[in-house]
């Protein structure tokens, strides 16, 4: 059994504990502490929330893609993919080390996603990016935690509130889709999703893809032609 091998670690802003990227041999893994965010071995269900997001936008002729968390690059490869030419991605990724790490010890994951033209990488919080967008992306694809809870930092939580899906439907133009990675199913997020003015469409897929594995949920909420009438108060 060939060891694993600490490659760095990285603060996570705003956040209380710390990224570890790991190798063994071909295979990456990225913790937070003990939990394994991701692992370049199973990449099935972060593929799948580009493919489907995409799939909902096909008849746009230039796409504008939002997409929170730049991780392996699972995502970023598969949009690359599904897009036509004159596509236009942004990348949010908040902690810098990320965007090095997929330059430098992952870069053969990455191949040449980062470099393509169409791609453009910011390091920044993606709830900042989303709120200075109005009416600026067909698509926003968000895979920054391992769900609408906020385990990686408790603000990831206003992602997924209220007032970060409001900020997000505002974000989108007219009939875009609003993509959310989640590994385990959330009866209050998706109830959430249908208060903030999305029509809501929830899929399982597997971590692996065909070949199995865990259970994942994918969000496909699509903007409503007209925004939800706001109650005098919200719970």
């Amino acid at each position: 059994m060939i060891p694993w091998t600490l490659i760095d670690t990285a603060p996570v802003p705003g956040g209380d504990g710390e990224l570890r990227l790991r190798r063994r041999g071909a295979e990456f893994s990225i913790r937070l502490g003990t939990v394994e965010l991701m692992n370049s071995r199973i990449s099935g269900s972060e593929e799948a929330l580009a493919t489907l997001a995409c799939a909902k936008i096909a008849g746009r002729a230039q796409p504008r893609i939002l997409i929170g968390g730049l991780g392996m690059g699972f995502t970023l490869r598969a949009a690359l993919g599904a897009l036509g030419a004159k596509a236009q991605i942004v990348v949010a990724e908040l902690v810098p080390a990320v965007v090095a790490w997929a330059r430098g010890p992952m870069a053969e994951l990455f191949g040449d996603s980062l470099t393509d033209e169409r791609v453009r990488i910011e390091v920044e919080d993606v709830g900042r990016v989303i709120r200075s967008g109005r009416g600026s992306y067909d698509a926003i694809l968000l895979d920054v935690d391992n769900g609408p809870e906020g385990l990686t930092r408790d603000s990831n939580g206003g992602l997924y509130g209220v007032e970060g899906l409001r900020a997000a439907r505002a974000a989108l133009r007219p009939g875009g889709v609003l993509a959310v990675w989640s590994c385990a199913p959330d009866r209050d997020f998706a109830a959430r999703l249908r208060r903030t003015g999305f029509h809501m469409e929830e899929v399982r897929t597997r971590a692996r893809g065909r070949d199995g594995g865990a259970r994942h949920v994918i969000w496909l909420a699509t903007r409503a032609d007209s925004p939800p009438r706001r109650p005098e108060a919200e719970a």
